[in-house]
């Protein structure tokens, strides 16, 4: 990863996430980035100025009454000089004023004077977050071409648990890496789906699998990065949303995914089948906790789940399908049939078992698809992501152009 001679504007408004920019402005120039500051003035009770200018090694900017930089129109520099607008952590007032148009500070004032992509890295309590006004402007921000990244959920200084949270300093970080690649799928629309279904056998206990999401999350991130509207479908995993994801839809079983996913698709361009989604379910539920019966097996029976990838392909004006093949043996031979057999664009297939695939972070795929097919070698997952959303960007442009 590299950020050598790019320019950075970073914008830091009030909030106790203001001592993570600290960090980020290290993480940044670690990658060769040139980064000014500029901070709202109830950043300045979170953190100095000072500390700020001696990690970017540059003057700070808070008034935008500084008489010795507007004379020459500082604002207009600023705003001229930057490249990217980042702004971490983006408070509920910081976020309102920029939906509403105002230009009541420096920093509000420099978002409306730059043409350099701006992105807002949110931080606020849980309950403000989900509040309506809040969620209101969020949407006028991304109609305007705003990108937003995150927020993560977890712990927060307040003590409440939930989404609000800003992402970490290498998380915006690799999210500015990223927003200087090749925007190879600007514009379009994708949903991914990702993690386990869970199949409930009773109120206790349920038929399940060994996914992480890990790898169906990182694609997910990539294809935003990408520059894709991305609605990310997740099974029950523990995972925050990745930045840049414009939705996320929560689901348990295999149905939910299912309904989710047909939803999700109408109008999208691209669909990408990383879940690995459970082939049967309980024919019933039962109502209450099954007993175990001395000397007795209990035997379930199981009743085949939908298929979602070949229900899509069976429609008209599909997105471009890209499954996934998890197998344990005879790869090529599994994946080429199920490409086939699904009617898909493309399948990414892997080995999993002994180390490979499922509960570790790295992976390794092997792309097929009519004529032709790609290997991606071992790596971070978030490596192999990133190649593999380069790979579907090319076949997509080659078949639907």
């Amino acid at each position: 990863m590299s950020l050598a001679q790019r320019r950075i504007l970073l914008g830091v408004s009030g909030g106790i996430a203001a001592y993570k920019s600290c960090e980020l402005v290290r993480r940044l120039r670690d990658l060769g980035a040139h980064v000014r500051v500029v901070m709202t003035e109830n950043a300045t009770h979170f953190v100095t100025p000072t500390t700020f200018q001696a990690l970017s090694g540059e003057p700070v900017r808070v008034s935008l009454w500084d008489e010795s930089a507007e004379a020459a129109m500082g604002h207009i520099e600023l705003a001229r000089w930057a490249e990217r607008v980042l702004i971490a952590p983006a408070s509920a007032d910081l976020m309102a004023r920029l939906a509403h148009g105002h230009a009541s500070d420096l920093l509000t004032t420099v978002c409306l004077a730059t043409a350099a992509p701006v992105y807002v890295a949110p931080a606020m309590n849980q309950q403000m977050w989900a509040h309506a006004a809040v969620q209101a402007n969020l949407a006028t921000l991304r109609s305007r071409g705003v990108r937003i990244l995150g927020p993560a959920a977890g712990d927060q200084a307040c003590g409440d648990v939930g989404s609000g949270r800003m992402l970490e300093p290498h998380e915006l970080r690799e999210a500015m890496v990223a927003s200087f690649g090749d925007q190879v799928l600007q514009g379009k629309k994708v949903v991914v789906s990702a993690g386990p279904t869970y199949e409930d056998i009773d109120p206790v206990r349920f038929i399940g699998n060994r996914s992480s999401g890990r790898m169906g999350f990182a694609v997910a991130q990539a294809a935003a990065y990408a520059g894709a509207q991305v609605t990310l479908v997740a099974g029950p995993v523990g995972l925050a949303t990745p930045a840049g994801v414009a939705k996320r839809v929560d689901v348990r079983s295999a149905a939910q995914m299912h309904a989710a996913v047909v939803e999700a698709t109408d109008g999208a361009d691209i669909y990408i089948g990383a879940a690995a989604v459970g082939d049967y379910r309980p024919s019933a539920m039962a109502t209450h906790k099954l007993k175990k019966q001395a000397g007795a097996d209990l035997t379930l029976q199981l009743a085949e789940n939908p298929d979602i990838l070949a229900s899509l392909s069976a429609g008209r004006d599909h997105p471009f399908l890209v499954g996934f093949a998890a197998e344990t043996q005879n790869v090529e031979s599994y994946a080429r049939d199920k490409l086939q057999r699904k009617g898909l664009d493309m399948i990414a297939a892997n080995q999993v078992g002994d180390g490979m695939g499922f509960e570790t972070a790295d992976n390794a795929i092997t792309l097929y698809w009519a004529d032709g097919s790609a290997e991606l070698p071992r790596a971070d997952k978030s490596v192999i992501a990133r190649q593999l959303i380069e790979r579907i960007a090319s076949r997509y442009k080659a078949v639907r152009g």
